[in-house]
């Protein structure tokens, strides 16, 4: 058995802001199987990333304190036709309440609440190695793409013909921090410095 109080757990700092409180606990626990971290995101900060799927996890998420606000989007078959429409939604999750995502579901989650929002993640297997954005691959149009982080920078790398394209900064005011998101149902790409709002997410050539 093991046993830690959330606030003894190490801070993590690769959270999207310095506000946001985000506490491992599988480590500190010995978990095999499971991934849980506690989150703690001030009003108007979100949970790491934006619109994203995890092929390989199912994650769940219990709200202790607060109110979370998740977009959701489903996922995308591979051998769907490639301009497949796909609407996505939000759902609020309260304290003492919580959501389930399967693998393969895009999803992300803020704080739009006035209060601080206090949440458990738990995900299953405990490690991930494929994770996905909502974003079709341009060549063959077969499936959407997975993050890569493994090179320099950050790619975007199709798990289907296996095409890479590395995100660009924002055409407007040129920051890196963008990411997809929901502009009413409609899937966009977003940048979180400026505001502004792109149908499809800057490429470099």
């Amino acid at each position: 058995m093991e046993r830690v109080a959330f606030d003894d757990a190490d801070e993590s700092t690769d959270g999207p802001t310095a506000a946001i409180d985000r506490r491992g606990l599988s480590g500190p626990l010995e978990t095999d199987g499971v991934a849980i971290n506690r989150y703690r995101v001030p009003p108007g900060e979100g949970l790491p990333s934006g619109l994203h799927a995890h092929a390989d996890q199912e994650e769940i998420f219990l709200v202790i304190d607060g109110t979370a606000t998740f977009e959701t989007l489903p996922g995308r078959e591979p051998d769907a036709a490639g301009d497949d429409p796909r609407t996505g939604r939000e759902v609020t999750v309260a304290a003492g309440e919580a959501v389930r995502f399967a693998p393969g579901e895009y999803q992300s989650g803020d704080n739009r609440g006035s209060d601080d929002l206090v949440a458990l993640a738990i995900g299953a297997p405990r490690e991930t190695a494929d994770v996905r954005v909502p974003v079709r691959c341009p060549d063959c149009g077969e499936a959407d793409f997975a993050l890569d982080a493994a090179g320099d920078g950050l790619t975007f790398r199709c798990p289907d013909c296996d095409a890479e394209r590395v995100p660009a900064p924002c055409p407007d005011c040129g920051s890196d921090a963008m990411t997809t998101t929901l502009d009413g149902d409609a899937l966009v790409a977003a940048c979180d410095d400026c505001g502004a709002v792109f149908d499809s997410p800057p490429l470099r050539d």
